[in-house]
């Protein structure tokens, strides 16, 4: 087990008024320093650009927050958008192979007994030209 020092016990002198008042007008001596030199025109110019500068870094912080967000978005909408690009594909593929010439041929002689004419049962029908007078 280690040592403990005991330390004497400090006496804590009460508040003193004088201590006080001295404090109190030390502290309205310095505010009216304070107030004295913002008066000043280099002052006032410097404590407004100080003020300036502290508006423009929130601005730039907020402005690089809201690029953030918006970077995010475009990426996730992005993603969708190419999302979306490959279901089309697949839908075009599925669509010209459902739609294929031998395919419908083939569906039209099983379900319906369909078949292909041959030239002998192929009739041209000719134009009707239209009577005058009518």
């Amino acid at each position: 087990m280690g040592a403990v020092a005991i330390e004497p016990t400090v006496k804590t002198g009460g508040l003193n008024r004088q201590k006080v008042r001295d404090g109190l007008a030390s502290a309205v001596r310095v505010s009216q320093q304070v107030f004295e030199s913002l008066q000043q025109k280099q002052v006032l110019i410097s404590v407004v650009l100080v003020g300036l500068l502290i508006v423009s870094s929130i601005g730039v912080v907020v402005s690089a927050h809201q690029n953030r967000e918006l970077f995010n978005t475009l990426s996730q909408l992005q993603g969708e958008r190419d999302q979306y690009q490959r279901e089309w594909s697949q839908l075009l593929l599925e669509q010209s192979a459902l739609s294929a010439h031998s395919r419908v041929e083939n569906l039209a002689a099983q379900r319906f007994g369909m078949v292909v004419p041959g030239k002998e049962d192929i009739v041209l029908v000719p134009l009707m030209t239209p009577v005058a007078g009518l």
